[in-house]
Order: structure tokens, then sequence, then C-alpha cells
């Protein structure tokens, strides 16, 4: 395996795709939009492959990086080009693998203009993704991580679905960049003090205690953006409602974890002082955000917005889980992480197929499409139940776990949290019973037609593996399991240390 650059291959073979039908793309117009959509499955297809083929390869007994490459970037400044996975960042790079040719499915008939750039823009998409979660050098982690905005703000402001698309668009772009300058010199910062943007060596450099607190802060308002906690989410439900149905699939599937993926990667192993000192912040604005927005979507009348509020809710659990640094917490957060991806992923598809026949949005439009649309009904009703969090699904392991890590670590925390398991309930089983339930009264409803074969072929990949995660989650712990294990003893242990010396000192 050491002699194939296997993650420099399933990063860029994407960006491949892309390079081709830009250059192959020519001829008459409808020859155009074909090519470009059968050349984006099929390179999304084969890096999904690939990822699943490296998943089967990766050795779960180590915490060590695997598939480690590096060549020199820019000698001079030791900044390199420097790759590698763990049990923490292969879960990522598999949700974003699996998620991308779905949206390229989804997409096949409602883009129809301008279908080349499309394919174009997510194919560049995916490489940063998946660039993003295999970056072991602080600047090529950048270089990843601010590039996810260039394809996703023409995604939203070119293809979205809403008047107020261009608007949506800049203020997504706005927000995440304002928040990621800081991280910019907090990575100019952390270089001038440990000489490198080798991640690590950076998880072995202790850095002062007044210093982490600065470096946490500005990290945490790249990260806390990107989740995004409150009260910085407000970018979220603008940029969902008017981003079309694949771009909402991505940016909740994928990009609402990089925040959480920088927290674990940077904030907590390389600067523990400082993610103790501020832990009852991030328990306080994660428990405002479970509750609040909660409300939030009860209040909703768009099917969107309402998946958007409760996508920033369970975020909430995330923070809290990752931040109770517990075996229980931190596995459950990631759990969560990876089920919320597929699952509001598929919610905002179910959403997308409603769109697609009517052109509407308002949870009042629909009513009792249980009589024309069966299937739909019971894919829908699925991942309604994972949302909520029923037993024999994802949604259940990943919040029950970052529960049970939030008790262990505080009490009234894990209490106040639990108020977002009986609010969720609440609002998902509202929209259902809203679209689903209740008799088909609505004359332009009576014609709309079940989901076809091309539908049925996205959403059933999704339902086995929302199901194989709620009956057999053990398969995904255990990739996860010895990385976590190290990040908490390591987090441990620098506070024992710390500890240690503020006691000599003294």
């Amino acid at each position: 395996m050491e002699s194939w650059p296997w993650l420099t291959i399933v990063t860029f073979l994407p960006l491949f795709g892309a390079f081709l039908i830009f250059v192959l793309a020519r001829g008459a117009q409808e020859d155009v939009e074909r090519g470009a959509r059968q050349t984006a499955i099929l390179a999304t297809g084969a890096t999904f492959l690939l990822s699943i083929y490296i998943w089967f390869e990766f050795d779960r007994g180590t915490a060590d990086f695997q598939f480690v490459e590096r060549v020199d970037w820019i000698p001079g400044l030791d900044i390199a080009y420097h790759m590698g996975v763990d049990g923490i960042s292969m879960m990522f790079v598999l949700l974003s693998t699996l998620l991308t040719p779905i949206c390229i499915l989804a997409s096949w008939r409602s883009i129809r203009v301008r279908v080349k750039e499309y394919m174009i823009s997510f194919l560049i998409l995916e490489t940063m993704m998946v660039g993003m979660f295999c970056a072991l050098d602080y600047v090529l982690f950048y270089v990843f991580f601010e590039g996810v905005l260039i394809p996703m703000f023409i995604i939203i402001g070119i293809w979205g679905s809403g008047e107020r698309r261009v608007y949506a668009a800049f203020k997504f772009f706005l927000f995440t960049l304002a928040g990621s300058v800081l991280m910019l010199l907090a990575l100019l910062a952390m270089y001038l003090e440990a000489g490198t943007t080798d991640i690590p060596t950076l998880l072995a450099t202790d850095f002062s205690y007044d210093m982490q607190r600065w470096l946490w802060i500005a990290m945490f308002a790249s990260f806390a953006v990107k989740v995004p906690m409150w009260p910085v989410h407000t970018w979220l439900p603008d940029a969902h409602v008017e981003a079309p149905t694949a771009g909402s699939v991505i940016l909740a599937g994928v990009l609402l974890k990089m925040g959480g993926y920088g927290f674990l990667r940077f904030s907590i192993p390389m600067l523990p002082e400082a993610t103790a000192y501020f832990t009852p912040l991030v328990y306080t604005l994660s428990i405002v955000a479970i509750i609040y927005t909660s409300l939030v979507a009860l209040a909703q009348e768009d099917m969107k917005k309402l998946i958007a509020y409760s996508s920033i809710a369970h975020m909430g659990y995330v923070t809290i889980g990752m931040f109770t640094l517990t075996e229980q917490g931190v596995q459950g957060s990631i759990f969560q992480m990876l089920s919320h991806g597929v699952v509001s992923g598929a919610l905002f598809l179910c959403v997308g197929v409603l769109y697609d026949r009517l052109h509407s949005r308002e949870i009042a439009r629909f009513g009792g499409l249980v009589n024309i649309m069966p299937k739909y009904a019971a894919v829908f009703m699925i991942f309604t139940l994972a949302s909520v969090g029923l037993p024999g699904t994802s949604g259940f392991v990943g919040e029950f776990l970052s529960l049970a890590g939030a008790f262990i670590a505080n009490t009234w925390v894990g209490a106040l949290a639990a108020i977002g398991v009986v609010l969720g309930a609440a609002y998902m089983l509202w929209l259902y019973r809203r679209v689903i339930f209740g008799e088909l009264t609505k004359e332009d409803l009576k014609g709309m037609l079940d989901l076809g074969p091309r539908e049925v072929a996205i959403f059933v990949p999704l339902i086995l593996v929302v199901l194989w995660m709620g009956i057999y989650p053990t398969s995904f712990i255990e990739v996860m399991e010895v990385s976590v294990a190290k990040l908490i003893e390591d987090h441990q242990f620098a506070l024992r240390s710390a500890g240690s010396t503020l006691l000599a000192g003294r």
C-alpha cells in the first residue's frame, strides 16, 4: 500500500474528472450536457469505490496516521504536501465520497442550465472536501478548508432556487471567510512558535497557557461558524433555502462537519489547557443552540428551513459530546456527525422530490401524500424516525453516546441537552404528519407521481447506511475507537503535566 499515493488519487480523481469535462465537452448542447453528467458520475463513483478500498485496508488497531504521503512543497519554510488519515478522518473521507455521487444523481434532471459548469463545480468541491480531511500540513489544510467556499458559493449563487440566492451565497461566503481570517492568524502564530506547519509536529508542541487561549479563540471563530454554533448560525437557513437540493445535501452532510473536525484535529489536541478553560462556554452555546433552534424549527412553514434549524440543534449534541472528553462523548460526537450527514442529506433530498414536482417547499401546500406516493411516504418516514433518534437507526446511537458522555461530564449539561430529544420528535413528527397524512384535498397534488427508479436508486443506499449504523454501530466505532482513546489520553496527560508544572512553580 505504501508504494501507491492512494490519498492523492482519491483526492484529485474528481478534479481530473472536472478537467475531462472542461476539455472534452464539445459539440451540441445536448451532447455536452450528457457527457458532463456521465463523466461526473463516473469520476465520483470511482472515487467512492477507491475510498471503500482504503477503508478495508485501514488498520483499525493503531492510532497512527496511515497511507502517509509527504513531498516538500515549500522547503525553505518547512511547508509540505503531507497527507494521511487516522480513525477520525477516515470516516469523513467516506462520508464525502458517498454523498457526492448521490448529489450528481439527484441533479441529473433538476439542473438544466449550465450543466457542464455545475458538474465541474461539484467535482472541484469534492476534491477540496476530501483533501481537507486528508491534509497533515496546516497550510495545506487551510488551502482545502477555504477552497471549499468557492465552488459552494458558485453553486448557491448560480443554481439556487430562490430569488435571494445571491444574497445567501454572499452571506455564506462572508460569514465563513471572516472566521477563517482569525484562523489564518493562529496558523501564523503557531508557525512562528513551532517553526513548522506539520500537524503531527504541532500536536506534540507544548504551547504556553496564555498563547493557547488566544489560539483557541482564533480557531473557535472559524470552526464555530462552520458547525454552525449559536449565535453565528444565521447564514445556514438562508443558504439552505436558496441552494439547489444537491447543494443543501453537501452543505448539511459534509460542510457542517468541517467545524467539528477542526475542533477534533486542532483545538482539543493542540490546545488542551485552553480547551479545559473554554469548555463551559461551549456547553452553554451548545445547549442554547439545541433548545432555541428546536423551538424555532417548530415555528417554520418552509420544509427546508425546518430541517436547517434541526441541523443546528443536532450539531449542538456534537459539540457537547466532543468537549466532554469522555470516550462515549467523543465517539458519540463523531458518530452523530456521520449520522447527521446521511440523515439530513436524505431529508433535503426528500424535500427536493416534492420541489421538483410542485416547485414549492411550503408545508401548508401538501397533505395526504401517502394516498398517492406510498413509496415516498415510507422513505420519508425512515429518515424522519432516524432524525428523531429511533432505536435501530443511526440517529439513536449518536445521540445516546453524546448524551451519555454529557451526563458523565456534567449532569446538568446532559439534562438540558436531553430536552432537545423531545423537541426534535415534536418538530419532525409535526412535519411528517402535515405533509404525509390527512386527506388528499388539493387538486394539483392528485397528479403527483411516486418515486421513480432513479430516485429509488438515490435513497436505497442511504437507507441501508442508516440501518447499518443503527443495527451494527460497532463496525463504525471500531474504526475510530483507538484514535479517540489516544486523543483523550493525550489531552488528560497534557492537563496533568500542566498541573504538575504549575504546582512546581508555586
